[in-house]
């Protein structure tokens, strides 16, 4: 949950627009979370196919926003090699057999790289690899033999948090921006509030509590790259100079 906060770069009108922007998106913005929350922990419960199916879908969303914001030659054939690798991997990550579905990510990736033109053959080649790893974690984490649905839940739990709060903590508080430059909105009381939070919740959701301080190292790792992983996604928008990655979803 991103928000449309002011961003520096705007004149003050746009930006006076945006914040207005951001206000009126909310009430959507959270019912999209709730449905979705709601729906892939039903998908994690249930488990087997109906989980492989969910998360197969997600990344077949992220690709075809990924390659369409890329843009470029070819768009629909660099998603279908992508899809069709999306679709090998999934059920190879729930059974178990990791190495076979990189394989399969991997070779998706090259295709997609390879009709794309040159500037744009890195960035192809790499949506299907970020739409694979996606599809990949969760499948594997889902399938292990210890803790497979509470690790799901663990995952979510801290990942929700982090985002929540870095959101609602950052709006609240404010103060010194964390880096303008890739994403104007984000502050570091936000990202102070949402690693707190993220720890905090994984610690209280995680399968076993045996070991407080590894398990709480895990949260807060997983509550860092969460972060990272917004960061990571404004610096991509910033650089094709779009507002959103996507509008599948509010």
């Amino acid at each position: 949950m991103s928000g449309h906060a002011p961003d520096e770069s705007l004149p003050p009108a746009a930006n006076v627009a945006a914040k207005a922007k951001g206000v009126s998106d909310l009430p959507l913005r959270l019912v999209s979370a709730v449905v979705m929350i709601a729906a892939a922990f039903a998908a994690a419960w249930y488990g087997g196919h109906i989980f492989t199916l969910f998360w197969l879908a997600a990344g077949l969303a992220i690709c075809v926003e990924w390659q369409t914001l890329v843009g470029g030659r070819r768009i629909f054939e660099r998603f279908a090699l992508g899809g069709l690798a999306l679709c090998a991997a999934a059920p190879l990550a729930m059974r178990g057999e990791p190495y076979f579905a990189l394989l399969a990510v991997g070779a998706g990736a090259a295709g997609a790289g390879v009709l794309a033109a040159p500037r744009l053959k890195l960035w192809s080649a790499a949506g299907v690899l970020y739409a694979g790893a996606l599809v990949l974690a969760v499948g594997v984490l889902r399938s292990s033999l210890f803790h497979g649905f509470e690790a799901i839940v663990w995952l979510f739990a801290t990942v929700w948090a982090t985002d929540i709060m870095a959101y609602f903590g950052g709006r609240m508080i404010g103060g010194p921006k964390l880096w303008p430059r890739v994403s104007p909105s984000k502050t570091w009381s936000g990202f102070a509030c949402g690693v707190i939070s993220g720890m905090l919740s994984g610690l209280a959701l995680a399968p076993s509590t045996s070991n407080v301080a590894v398990v709480a190292g895990l949260g807060l790792l997983a509550a860092i790259l969460s972060q990272g992983g917004d960061l990571f996604e404004s610096s991509i928008k910033r650089h094709f100079g779009v507002k959103d990655a996507g509008s599948l979803i509010p």
